[in-house]
Formats: C-alpha cells, structure tokens, sequence
C-alpha cells in the first residue's frame, strides 16, 4: 500500500491506514486502551454526540526526521486543549495518561505510513471524543468513547507555503462570543461549511471572520488563526470566540526566540492597511502567507504581498518551526516527544 503513495502530491484527506486505538469510558471510569482495524464505529442511535453535539477533536502530526527518528509535536498540549472542550461541552475529560498513549500507540501500528523526511508530508493524528451514551433528553451522556486514528496528508492549502487569498463577508460567523468558539467542536466547523464554500466557489481558500457582535475586530481564518506582522511585531487577535491555536502559541514564542515583540489584543478590521505580513496558521495548514484580502461587502481590497511572495517574517518562522517539527534544530522548549517503533 505505502509503495503506491506518491509522498510529495498528497493532498490534506483521508487514507486508510492499518489500525485506530480506542478507549471506553463506562460505569464511571475509563478501560484499557485497544487496538482495531476497523473504520467503523457501532454506535447507539441515541448517542449525545449524534443529537446534542457532544463531540470534541484534535489534530496533531508526526514527522519522520533525517535522522529517522519520529517526532510527534506537542502532543500534551493537544490533551490540555481536549479536556479544556470536554469541560466546555460537560463531556468526560480524558486523562493525560490515556490521551498520550494513545496517540503513541497509533504511531507505532502505523509506522509505515509516516512521510519520509523532506517529503513536505506528514502523519497526521486525530483524536476524537464523542457522547456515546443514549440520551432523549438535552444532557451530558453517561458513557464516552475515545480514539485515534492517523493518516498521511500533505498541506491543507493547495497552495503549499506559497500566498493565498483571503474574503471577508459580514453574512457569517464562525461563532458567537461566549460560545463554543474557543474549543474544538465539529458545530464550530460546521457553521464555516457554508461561507468556506462560497470562498471556493469564488477562488478564495478561506474567510477571514470578523467578529460576531461589532464586526469591527478580525477573529480567525476559518480553519486556521490570523497573525499580522510589521514594526519587528508579531499581532494574533485576542477573542473569546477564537480556538487557542497551538501553532500559534509556538509561533508565538519562537517569535520572541527571534528578538521580536509579540502582541495578543483586538486586532481592528482598518489595521488590516498597516500590516507588512499577513499569515494563517495551524496544525494543518501551518503557516499559510496571505497575499491579498478582499472584503466583499464593501469592495475593498487589502494588498499584502505585492509580489505575490511570502514575507521574510513568515520564512523565517516557518522554516524554524518545521526544523524544529522534524529534529533539524535543538528543541528548546521541549515541544516534541520521541516515539519508539
């Protein structure tokens, strides 16, 4: 199977690897991790996560490094983001212990679908929390199931870590303040299905969503968080409707690594004008430059990038944070975590 993979031309979708890990939360506590080969899950009709929404993801991904050895990437922080949503939500939180086993665990069964090193592909990992217990009523279920799967994706933006456009529209929000915004809930994804249709209808990757009570201030990239950069400044917009991106944090800090200022504040739509760099980053897409954004609502046009080029900024970021990612560069903050086969 993984000789018929062609590394460098993977997309970001679905290939079936060898194994998923799951794990039962029932009469009151969590069991043992197990192992299967199935795609599917037996479910009961009445499930939470079916008819309530009580369904939590996260992604993360492994990288295979020149010196063979696979590195998954802040992986405990992707556990404190799932627990922090399963409180959101009044899910069942999943221990530390389970969460980073697990996803262990489906590394090593799927060893053979991890990219080669300077593929520009990666393993991508999914774990998921779902209500699995039966409830008619609107309230929390009483059992849990959790699994990880992996699968091999390239970039999420077609694009690759060249500049994409951007489309503002004031017809949809990805999420409310004081919702469920700033966890990681399929609904969130949901409610961007219609505005990112329309974007790709349009040539667009993506919306750039404004805040949903004033729609004055920027809040996120749809499927990735926004980041501005000028003045030796690194600005990310301070929301409560926003997912706290963990690409983010650690541009963030790998920002301030490289002599920097860094600022979290409301960022107004105008100072769009003003900035030298405009990105989108996340688990999947990374980084991904931002070129030019156009504001349909009002025919405005905001030129970033005039040669249609990453900025130096972002190079320089994302060159770091991958050599980091794949064990090029000394870990210095102690973001990756070793997996043995």
């Amino acid at each position: 199977m993984t000789g018929e993979i062609d590394w460098g031309k993977l997309s970001f979708t679905y290939i079936k690897t060898d194994y998923n890990v799951r794990c039962y939360y029932r009469d009151g506590k969590w069991g043992e991790l197990e192992i299967s080969s199935s795609e599917s899950i037996n479910l009961h009709m009445a499930a939470t996560c079916l008819h309530y929404g009580q369904e939590a993801f996260e992604g993360l991904k492994a990288f295979k490094g020149k010196d063979g050895k696979v590195r998954i990437f802040r992986m405990a922080d992707n556990a404190k983001r799932m627990q922090d949503t399963a409180d959101g939500i009044l899910m069942q939180r999943v221990p530390d212990e389970i969460f980073l086993n697990a996803c262990i665990k489906a590394v090593q069964l799927n060893s053979r679908f991890v990219p080669p090193y300077e593929s520009g592909a990666a393993l991508y990992i999914r774990p998921l929390l779902i209500g699995s217990g039966p409830k008619v009523g609107v309230s929390p279920a009483d059992e849990y199931l959790f699994m990880v799967f992996v699968t091999p994706v390239g970039p999420y933006f077609k694009e690759g870590f060249k500049c994409t456009n951007l489309m503002i529209t004031r017809q949809h929000d990805r999420a409310a303040p004081n919702g469920t915004g700033p966890y990681k809930v399929g609904g969130n994804y949901a409610a961007s299905l219609g505005s990112g249709k329309i974007a790709k209808e349009k040539g667009y990757s993506a919306v750039l969503y404004l805040d949903s009570r004033e729609k004055k201030y920027i809040d996120e990239c749809g499927p990735a968080n926004f980041f501005g950069i000028k003045n030796n400044t690194y600005i990310t917009p301070e929301s409560k409707s926003i997912l706290p991106s963990i690409t983010n944090k650690s541009l963030l800090q790998l920002a301030q690594d490289m002599g920097m200022k860094t600022e979290r504040r409301q960022v107004p739509l105008e100072e769009l004008e003003t900035f030298e760099e405009v990105g989108a980053c996340g688990t999947a897409a990374v980084i991904s430059p931002i070129g030019r954004i156009d504001d349909l609502d009002t025919g405005k046009q905001y030129l970033i990038s005039k040669n249609g080029e990453p900025g130096p900024t972002c190079v320089k970021l994302y060159n770091k944070l991958r050599a980091i990612q794949y064990g090029d560069e000394p870990d210095a903050h102690g973001w990756t975590t070793i997996v043995s086969e």
